[in-house]
């Protein structure tokens, strides 16, 4: 396993990104600083809830259309970035066997990553599994290069970020991409809103307790004490912007100690503070930040239903 986000590198970035999202107006925090490894393990639960869509989706589209993309990548060495468990990444492995010698999955949670990339190297013996430890949106020009590559970057979580902050994303991916190479990006897709926010706001709660693992996380890293239970999980659609914001609404007058950051901060009774966006996508709109960022739609598929798009991209 390479490291290039060192355990102090993500103290510092988990200080730094707290610090100053708790002195916004309004606050909000990462979504990256969800993923401990517990965040990791109930993520992965909630991608077996039934109102979570996308992650069957997508593996749909994947199933029938692994060979496809196979075929016209040639893929030699497959980067997925935000790799988690990798579950649906087999389905490439399995479909790119022909070609593939090198898997290089690519995840912050250092933990989470060892568990999943063990089990894939012990499954594809014939593999080389070279992990890395790494926020994809600081490191991405020191992760392995060279050779027909496949860049994954599935689940949607390119919609995480706002338009602008995809297309310089995507614009650094772009830049990364040597001859033969391609991006393999899954988009969530604009449908029924009740469908949208029943997908990050399930009757189980385990999306509100995932979304406040974030405060168990500043607890334990930094020395608060946040009393996570006293804090409600909002999940609404933005029209304007067409995405889901996940909140944590303050249920009364708080006041938070962060002891390794010598900072207090309150919250007013019934105030709320943004954990994360999740946009979706209409298909010219995607066509357009591609463009922007100096990338060519190769193939675009979706599920039978049209909820969920995985598209092929290569350079201009």
């Amino acid at each position: 396993m390479e490291r290039y986000l060192t355990p102090d590198e993500l103290d510092k970035a988990l200080r730094r990104d707290v610090a100053d999202g708790l002195s916004a107006v309004p606050k909000s925090l990462p979504p990256k600083w969800f993923y401990d490894e517990r965040g990791s393990t109930l993520f992965e639960e909630i991608t077996r809830l039934p109102e979570y869509y996308p992650t069957r989706r997508e593996r749909a589209i994947l199933v029938e259309r692994a060979a496809e993309i196979a075929a016209v990548t040639g893929a030699e060495s497959l980067l997925e970035l935000g790799a988690g468990s990798g579950e649906k990444t087999r389905l490439l492995l399995d479909a790119l066997a022909g070609t593939l010698h090198t898997y290089v999955p690519v995840d912050v949670s250092g933990d989470f990553l060892a568990v999943a990339t063990r089990q894939i190297a012990a499954d594809y013996p014939d593999l080389a599994v070279r992990a890395v430890v790494a926020d994809y949106e600081r490191h991405l020009h020191l992760l392995p290069t060279g050779g027909r590559r496949l860049i994954a970057f599935l689940g949607g979580t390119i919609g995480n970020m706002p338009s602008a902050e995809r297309i310089g994303f995507l614009g650094a991916v772009r830049a990364s991409m040597t001859e033969g190479a391609s991006l393999l990006l899954g988009a969530d897709l604009v449908k029924d809103v009740d469908r949208l926010v029943a997908a990050y706001d399930d009757a189980q709660g385990v999306t509100a307790e995932f979304n406040r693992n974030v405060l168990h996380v500043i607890n334990r890293e930094l020395d608060a004490d946040f009393v996570p239970a006293a804090y409600e999980h909002i999940a609404r659609w933005d029209p304007a912007h067409e995405w889901i914001e996940m909140r944590l609404r303050a249920a009364g007058r708080q006041s938070v100690s962060i002891g390794r950051l010598d900072l207090r901060v309150d919250f007013a009774a019934g105030e709320e503070m943004r954990t994360e966006i999740s946009a979706k996508f209409r298909r010219d709109g995607l066509m357009r930040e591609l463009d922007a960022a100096g990338l060519a739609l190769a193939e675009w598929w979706t599920d039978h239903a049209g909820d969920f798009s995985l598209l092929l991209a290569k350079p201009r």
